[in-house]
């Protein structure tokens, strides 16, 4: 087994042909595909032997014969966001994710459904949602998590105190066996009356159920007395009436005279069967909750008071500590929601939900818990370690914002931005309530005794607390490290009764250690039902049984001959540790968690929900990059054709920035990949035109019809298209002779200071000035309107506008665009320092000033405190706007226009928070309805939507949400857009005009 490359073993070409041949759907086996399967969201890296996506069942049982007939191990996989390794391996991996994702049968009236395993759970609870039902096994990645794969893990989730885990809620399963033979795992009598004499399961589960009554005593005695327990098989699902907490028997009827073999499999992560059919038990969903937000001044208090809250019957119990709070208050996307909810500064939150249909026993259960921590000796007027109390929650959105925090409590924390980070390996042992404070204060302290720190959160409602140690893997000393504290935490764990494995599964990092919590005779047990099942140990070999070391090297993600890149980077990455200047470090922040293969909510990551292509996710795309810069991927890779094409369909859009829980930013790595490709290759005529746009404006602005002429003669598009690399499907915009000056509509340059008028400067860009300047003649209408005196920035040398520099930045040519930025710098540090607003339109041009621009001067540290102080200034038109409402200072006299608008965001304003401030300006407007559309990217991204390869998908993105909104719209509704290329992606798309906010507000000046 191993983690290299270039040192993996390949499939032998004739099988790849016969693979290709006769699967209908995709197959890989490049190095660039294998790499991107090699890691899930644990330490670990092992290079998959090939990557088939199947289209249908057919395809898997074919994928399954020839790897059987090859001797080829198989490892089914879903999402890839197991944290233990399991979805890693030297195999031919199945990605079920992809196609084999439907709802196949819905019983609303039994609350049953059959799935395929690649539906994700929040796909599927989506679907139930009309009929008042859910699948209630909540885990925290279930924007990305497939039934499947959390079948296989014997997921939990944080309700599993009222649901219990994947295991309580799987009624029956079918699945192929390794040999290809089709098998339906359900209920079973003793006497096997179920199970057809000549079939080919009944010899297979009367030996199951066999070695079940065999070894019962012993099971009895060796499985951990916790609700929470995944380690191993569960061959406890083997024995009727056995009474073993957390076997779902309770829940499921297993003592009822009979067994259910489906239990087998699950937690089994695909080491037995391969799961083609998901009976699951579907709840009521909960008509109304309740959250209250208990503090606590002391860690130590806060496990000790678990045990009392639990006794309230909520639905669950989770626990956020202080590290996770200050934590989440430096991520943007999550800081107004904790500085909502946290009261002082607590040393631990334990937040408790109360959900049922009867809103008012909920409340009465919320005071209740007041009650119960006053009992407690909590108050808020309480000194020391028994100062706290409860905050109530019970607005619904305020709930969810708090709870997404909560679900990405493990994705925050891997937000540091150190050599160091917290590692997976002992972070989801279980045991009793009683027991939790002393065993939290013990775990800490053998964390301090190997010098590093932990950072506590999750499922507290079962003793099942999320912790995971700093360390540095690429260290020997802290690898050592690793192994220590896992042994002596597990032998904690065991002299309490607890579970290893509470949640998360076994995998590499946990199945070496089943011999130490379970003894020698149950780990027979389980190879006996491993080789009973799969006897070639062809199904996802090393978990579970026969496991490899959890510290062997050659498994990890940073293997021994890991390399620094060697590589000179343009930008400024010094906020991140490693070589090519923090380049590495930052593509390391990745941690394979698939946030951004989430295809509802928020903006990341447009072209996966496209494509459904592990290559165009975030992830994927990050993965490719750090095994190119260690030279994973051979020498010149960075700069490669593969890797170009693993960028291609990256809009910039950055949604990464914002919603990716550890900050990944790919449209400024997608910059500085593309600069190093035109140092090795040069620049194409397409980029060359992009990027120098704004230096030829002015030109092409004096005689507009000649660029013009290709959308005006017949053909010329479609001849021009194999030069410039421009589709002829869709029409340029239009050059305009009326391009906006600032002179001619009356601003001035220069500071005449007036005492009854504030002033400020209307930023002017290309695209507005030289496509659409009714856009800034609107904003400067709106602005006088106000009183502001308007001024404008113009460059030293003066010989053409300012310019932000993107179109430069969107090619690489980040030397370019340091150019133009030293003339904005220049131009407007004047007006700065006297404290004088920047104001922009194009959201694009103006937030590069408060993004890009601090990374285009590396080691200047003049140029960057400039910067700094006009990126403190820099705000779009509608943030001026709204912040001057806030203050009171805003005096516009607005009538009505219109009864409803609907609103399309910028990508780069919902990345930097700047969509609110135009919902609030509309509101400005009296009878103005307002419907804020739910979408990604709009897809035409700049010059994106007009290249001939990617033109269809950037119509492709318009079409998920976007155009079939804006289609709604009545005649009258006005639409609104404020990107250039958003306003031309929905007239191109649904024939309607989109109209920036500026025309929006002048039309509505009385």
């Amino acid at each position: 087994m191993t983690n290299n490359l270039t040192q993996a073993p390949k499939l032998d070409s004739s099988l790849q042909r016969r693979l290709a041949l006769e699967i209908q759907g995709a197959t890989h086996f490049d190095p660039f595909s294998l790499g991107r399967y090699a890691t899930d969201a644990s330490v670990y890296q092992m290079m998959p032997l090939g990557v088939i996506v199947p289209q249908n069942l057919e395809d898997v049982r074919k994928s399954f014969a020839i790897a059987r007939d090859a001797g080829v191990p198989v490892l089914p996989r879903g999402g890839g966001t197991s944290q233990c390794g399991q979805t890693v391996n030297n195999a031919l991996v199945i990605d079920t994710s992809r196609h084999l994702n439907k709802l196949l049968e819905l019983d609303v009236e039994n609350r049953r459904c059959v799935v395929e395993p690649g539906i994700v759970l929040d796909h599927l609870n989506a679907a139930l949602k009309p009929h008042g039902l859910w699948f209630p096994v909540d885990v925290s990645t279930s924007s990305r998590a497939t039934i499947g794969g959390m079948t296989g893990n014997n997921s939990c989730g944080s309700r599993s105190i009222r649901y219990g885990t994947m295991r309580d809620n799987v009624d029956a399963i079918d699945a192929l066996l390794a040999d290809g033979t089709p098998l339906h795992f359900g209920p079973v009598a003793p006497d096997l009356a179920t199970a057809n004499k000549a079939s080919p399961e009944h010899d297979l589960f009367r030996d199951l159920l066999a070695l079940g009554a065999r070894e019962a005593e012993e099971i009895r005695q060796r499985f951990p007395d916790v609700a929470r327990r995944v380690g191993g098989y569960n061959i406890d699902a083997l024995v009727p009436a056995n009474g073993i907490p957390g076997n779902g028997a309770a829940l499921n009827g297993e003592t009822a005279g009979g067994n259910n073999l489906s239990h087998l499999l699950v937690g089994s992560e695909g080491t037995l069967a391969y799961s083609t059919r998901i009976e699951l038990r579907l709840s009521p969903l909960p008509q109304t909750k309740v959250l209250g937000v208990c503090h606590f001044a002391s860690f130590y208090e806060a496990m000790d008071a678990t045990q009392h809250l639990v006794s309230l019957d909520p639905a669950f119990v989770e626990l956020v500590d202080r590290t996770m709070i200050d934590l989440a208050r430096d991520v943007a996307m999550y800081r107004p929601t904790i500085e909502g909810v946290v009261r002082g500064n607590p040393e631990a939150l334990l937040l408790v939900e109360f959900a049922g249909d009867d809103q008012n026993e909920n409340l009465r259960r919320l005071k209740e818990l007041g009650e119960r921590m006053g009992d407690l000796g909590f108050a808020w007027n309480e000194d020391g370690k028994h100062w706290g109390g409860v905050v109530e929650i019970t607005n619904p959105s305020e709930q969810s914002a708090l709870m997404e925090v909560r679900k990405a409590g493990l994705n925050i924390m891997m937000s540091m931005k150190s050599e160091g980070k917290p590692i997976s390996f002992v972070e989801d042992c279980a045991v009793r309530l009683t027991d939790l404070a002393e065993y939290t204060a013990r775990l800490t302290a053998i964390f301090d005794k190997h010098g590093t720190r932990g950072t506590w959160y999750a499922h507290a409602s079962v003793g099942c607390l999320h912790v995971r140690p700093v360390l540095n893997l690429k260290l020997d000393e802290d690898l050592r490290k690793m192994r220590a504290i896992a042994e002596e935490a597990f032998d904690m764990v065991a002299e309490y009764k607890g579970s290893h494995s509470g949640e998360h599964g076994d995998g590499i990092v946990r199945s070496e250690h089943h011999e130490r919590m379970f003894g020698t005779r149950m780990i027979r047990s389980f190879e006996e039902v491993k080789d009973r099942l799969d006897p070639e140990g062809l199904l996802n070999p090393g978990k579970i049984v026969r496991a490899p070391k959890m510290d062997e090297r050659a498994l990890l993600r940073y293997g021994a001959d890991y390399k620094e890149a060697d590589f000179r980077s343009l930008l400024d990455w010094s906020a991140y540790p490693g070589a090519a200047g923090g380049f590495q470090g930052a593509v390391e922040m990745c941690n394979n968690n698939g946030a951004c293969r989430k295809l509802d909510a928020g903006v990341m990551c447009p072209s996966y929900r496209v494509t459904k292509d592990e290559r165009d996710s975030v992830r994927g795309r990050a993965n490719s990059l750090r095994l190119a810069l260690s030279g994973q991927l051979g020498p010149d890779a960075l700069t490669s054709d593969d890797m170009i094409e693993t960028l291609k369909l990256c809009v910039a859009c950055k949604g990464c920035k914002r919603e990716c829980p550890t900050g990944v930013d790919m449209s400024k790595m997608k910059t500085e990949v593309l600069a190093a490709r035109i140092g090795k290759q040069g620049l194409g005529l397409h980029d060359r035109l992009v990027a120098y746009l704004p230096r030829y404006a002015s030109y092409a602005s004096k005689a507009p019809w000649l660029p013009n002429l290709r959308d005006r003669i017949p053909g010329l598009a479609k001849v021009m298209e194999g030069v410039t690399g421009f589709s002829a499907k869709r029409k340029l915009p239009k050059w305009r002779s009326d391009s906006f000056d600032e002179r001619a509509a009356g601003m001035t340059g220069e500071a005449a200071p007036e005492p009854d008028k504030r002033e400020v400067v209307l930023l002017a860009d290309t695209f507005n000035r030289y496509f659409e300047p009714e856009n800034l003649h609107a904003a400067l209408a709106v602005l006088s309107a106000g009183g502001y005196k308007v001024l404008f920035a113009q460059a030293a040398d003066s010989k053409r506008p300012l310019c932000c520099g993107r179109t430069f930045l969107s090619v690489g040519l980040i030397k370019e665009a340091e150019i133009e930025a030293e003339r904005v710098i220049d131009a407007l540090l004047p007006f700065v320092e006297r404290g004088v607003p920047i104001v922009g339109l194009e959201p694009s041009c103006l937030l590069t000033l408060r993004d890009e621009y601090g990374a285009l001067f590396p080691g200047d540290s003049i140029r960057q405190g400039q910067v700094a102080k006009i990126a403190s200034q820099a705000v779009l038109l509608e943030e001026f706007l709204s912040r001057e409402m806030e203050s009171g200072d805003l005096n516009l006299d607005l009538k009505p226009v219109a009864e409803k608008a609907f609103l399309h965001g910028h990508c780069h304003q919902k990345a930097f928070a700047a969509l609110t401030p135009v919902q609030r300006v509309l509101g400005l407007i009296p009878d103005l309805k307002v419907e804020t559309i739910e979408s990604s990217c709009c897809g035409m991204a700049g010059a994106f939507g007009y290249g001939t390869e990617t033109y269809d998908t950037s119509l492709q993105m318009a079409e998920l949400s976007l155009l079939p909104k804006v289609r709604e719209a009545a005649p009258d509704d006005l639409v609104i857009a404020d990107g250039t290329s958003c306003r031309h992606q929905i007239a191109d798309g649904s024939q309607r005009k989109a109209q920036h906010v500026a025309q929006i507000l002048k039309s509505a000046l009385r």
